[in-house]
């Protein structure tokens, strides 16, 4: 391996110079990621530059596959599914050697994978192009990833076949679930939908029809259904695959599935339901490249930023972050813990389950069926000398007393709740049972959160809104006259939705002197949201219109997840 810095490389090909390289040093430093990306980021290189460089610093040979001709007896060594899952472009095979081109010369495990899924071949060798090349390549020489699944789904036909209620051939169940087009057609679902950034797979058995639908930006997609008579062995393929017992279909169960889609680790958690017609089982993704737990990214508007970062860095008390599920409240959390995580700060996290690995912090798994509960673990942390703790939710009195106790004796702790706004989390922790002395005294803030859709930038197009919608919002003509609104027209880019990603508003209810007496005084929800609006406090609806006035998202999406407060 050359041990040669990028930022030289890049010098020496006359694209950067010494000042460029420092000042990318200096923003690596500051806000993390690899010095790559850095100068991408900067407009300084291009995606083929990187990669140019990225190989010379390897020792690898770089390929611009724009200018290779892959001949189709190449291409029929590797199937568009494995050329999609790993991300690979074949572009020569010599009848021992097969050469394929990779993004990241430091994911050469792919070729193992490879050799796996191809035994038929003697040896593999890489070579670097750029992620855009081989995306680009692969939808050249093969169809898209959609037209495959359907292709394949197709090919199926209409065959009857058992019914989830008939009786269980668990060799049988096992030979299906090892079956080539069943697992061809499993790993197609998987990652279309990881290519578009799904939440959530939903494998669905109805009486007549078997449904596959994922959830993109917080909307479920129906995906061509596959014939009923797949379903049990596509589900007992899942079940295969996270090790769970096919035999067992009367009960729920949990498990995991890690895979590696072009280099990139995903974690897949599996959750089976028995229902009418067979097992219904959802499978949500994690995906670790995705995650961004960047605070400048999820949303907050400067003053937000500034009150957030100021509540983080409280030597103790307790920090709440309220909202619906799937609402972003464990990204937001995280990004916090990521922002606090240095060297001199030791952070323990309890979570139900653990979603994302932290490196640098210790996190606990529940186990309520042992006796692994939120209180009972919140206890054994406080002997283990954290600064900072992350108690995954508050449900009940026990749990929320520890975290005062660790609040009072020196310690800030985050935790979630289930509700609607921030100034309901107060009357929410008072009905657990918990003294209004104890929340005033320790609660420093709350933060509630939604998730709305980004408006496409592809497909972006202002119009002028009707009365209607204006109604909905509260809004007169007068109060947005100069103002211009935006929505998405649609393109292949996002689907024809129109929109393409999510971004969270926030509601910041920060304790004053005069919220923590009207706490002691235990003051309605209605009377805490009037004083704390009146301290500056901005609601989910304000921090919604602030978006569509800059053009972010629709209004259809603030009205869809937000209320009108007085």
């Amino acid at each position: 391996m050359n041990s040669k810095p990028l930022g030289q490389i890049f010098k020496s090909m006359g694209l950067v110079s010494e000042y460029d390289i420092q000042q990318a040093i200096r923003a690596q430093k500051e806000k993390g990621g690899a010095i790559g990306q850095v100068f991408l980021q900067n407009g300084l290189v291009t995606e083929s530059d990187l990669s140019r460089a990225l190989a010379e610093q390897s020792g690898m040979e770089f390929v611009d596959l724009d200018k290779v001709e892959v001949p189709p007896e190449v291409t029929d060594l590797v199937d568009a599914s494995t050329a999609e899952t790993f991300q690979v472009m074949p572009i020569h095979y010599d009848g021992n050697t097969l050469t394929v081109a990779i993004a990241r010369p430091d994911h050469l495990s792919v070729l193992d994978d490879l050799r796996f899924s191809l035994p038929k071949v003697a040896n593999f060798k890489a070579m670097v192009s750029s992620e855009e090349a081989i995306r680009k390549a692969i939808a050249n020489y093969y169809h898209q990833g959609s037209q495959v699944a359907d292709e394949l789904l197709a090919s199926f036909g209409d065959r009857e076949g058992p019914k989830g209620r008939d009786s269980t051939d668990i060799a049988k169940m096992e030979a299906d679930a090892n079956a080539g087009p069943v697992v061809k057609l499993l790993n197609m679902v998987l990652l279309q939908a990881i290519r578009d950034r799904a939440a959530d797979i939903h494998l669905e058995p109805f009486e007549n029809e078997f449904k596959i639908r994922y959830r993109v930006d917080g909307v479920l997609y129906e995906m061509m259904p596959p014939p009923p008579h797949l379903a049990r062995a596509l589900i007992s393929r899942v079940k295969v695959m996270s090790n769970l017992d096919i035999a067992e279909t009367r009960l729920p169960q949990d498990g995991r599935i890690e895979l590696n889609v072009g280099g990139n680790p995903v974690d897949l958690r599996v959750s089976t339901l028995p229902t009418m017609y067979g097992e219904s089982v959802v499978l949500r993704i994690l995906d670790r490249s995705n995650l961004a737990l960047d605070l400048e990214k999820l949303g907050f508007r400067p003053d937000e930023l500034k009150t957030f970062r100021d509540l983080i860095s409280k030597p103790n008390g307790i920090i709440l972050v309220t909202g619906p599920t799937g609402s972003g409240k464990t990204t937001t959390l995280y990004s916090a813990l990521n922002e606090a995580n240095t060297i001199d700060v030791k952070i323990i996290t309890t979570e139900d389950p653990v979603e994302y690995d932290l490196e640098g912090i210790v996190q606990v798994q529940i186990n309520e069926e042992i006796g692994v509960t939120f209180a009972q673990c919140l206890r054994s942390i406080l002997r283990q000398d954290p600064d900072k703790i992350l108690v995954g939710e508050i449900r009940d009195l026990e749990t929320a007393q520890i975290a005062v106790e660790s609040s009072l004796t020196g310690h800030i702790v985050f935790s979630t709740l289930h509700t609607n706004d921030a100034p309901s989390a107060v009357t929410r922790i008072l009905d657990l049972g918990l003294e209004p002395f104890l929340i005033a005294a320790t609660l420093e803030g709350i933060i509630a959160q939604r998730l709305v859709r980004r408006i496409c930038l592809n497909c972006k197009t202002p119009y002028e809104p009707s009365d209607e919608e204006l109604y909905e919002l509260e809004l007169t003509r007068t109060e947005v006259e100069g103002r211009q609104f935006y929505y998405g027209k649609g393109c292949k880019q996002c689907n024809n939705t129109g929109y393409k990603g999510r971004i969270a508003i926030f509601e910041f209810m920060v304790m004053t002197d005069r919220i923590r007496s009207m706490i002691m005084d235990q003051a309605s929800t209605a009377d805490l949201r009037k004083a704390s609006r009146e301290e500056g406090m901005r609601t989910l609806r304000d921090s919604g219109l602030l978006h569509i006035y800059d053009g972010i998202t629709t209004i259809e999406e603030v009205v869809k997840e937000t209320i009108a407060t007085v």
